[in-house]
């Protein structure tokens, strides 16, 4: 057997696992399939090759994963919008957008960015959208568990990794960097102080709201049939 012949089975080997899984195949996983020394670059190159500009589907790395997935372009001819039982509320973009750009980060750290207590609904609908996962406990008094984004996040939003979230200059350029519409907004906050100076306080508020509508400008452009609660007053509302 020529070793073209045994790359061409190990490929297919691969592809098969991975098309059969319901969530993206990490690395390590799929070398258990494969010789210690044989590299899994090249067999990932070689699936990635089959399944070129010309295929409806793709091989995408998701996180630490390989997932089929179905290539842009014709996703967009695909969508269709249907009503859902469970609206994502407003104060669950909140907090995943929080967890997002912040993460790892502390349950107590949350209610801290956000000035309002979290209610249990708000992280059962991200658990249950497997949206967010613990990232294990900080080492302070007490241990407490940290939050972080998962996989399906990624997946969900079209992301390779973390990193590729939209940063202040991505947000500027895209014209979704409005300080001058929410600054007004902002100044009438409770949490301004206007007898200091409240210049970096004002900047830290800022980032937030935009980290938030950068989270939801993406949930409508990727997932148009989730309603959000535009209707918040700051009460915290259970999914």
């Amino acid at each position: 057997m020529t070793e073209q012949t045994m790359l061409l089975g190990y490929a297919a080997t691969l592809e098969a696992i991975i098309f059969a899984s319901d969530k993206p195949v990490s690395e390590r996983e799929l070398r258990h399939h494969i010789p210690e020394e044989q590299e899994i670059g090249e067999i990932i190159d070689m699936i990635q090759q089959r399944f070129d500009a010309t295929c409806g589907i793709e091989l995408r790395r998701v996180g630490d994963g390989w997932a089929f997935r179905t290539r842009a372009k014709i996703a967009e001819r695909l969508k269709q919008q249907k009503q859902i039982e469970r609206p994502l509320s407003r104060a669950a973009l909140e907090v995943l957008a929080i967890i997002a750009y912040h993460q790892p980060i502390t349950r107590a750290e949350i209610e801290e960015i956000r000035g309002i207590r979290l209610s249990k609904g708000t992280m059962d609908i991200l658990l249950e959208l497997t949206w967010i996962k613990p990232r294990g406990r900080r080492r302070t008094p007490g241990r407490p568990l940290t939050w972080g984004t998962s996989p399906a996040f990624l997946d969900h939003f079209g992301l390779r990794d973390i990193t590729d979230l939209p940063g202040l200059d991505e947000l500027e350029s895209a014209g979704l960097l409005r300080k001058g519409q929410i600054l007004g907004a902002l100044m009438d906050s409770p949490e301004i102080n206007l007898d200091d100076d409240p210049g970096e306080e004002i900047d830290d508020l800022l980032n937030d709201q935009l980290i938030e509508e950068t989270i939801m400008e993406a949930e409508i452009s990727v997932n148009p049939e989730i309603v959000l609660d535009k209707n918040g007053d700051g009460e915290e509302a259970d999914a």
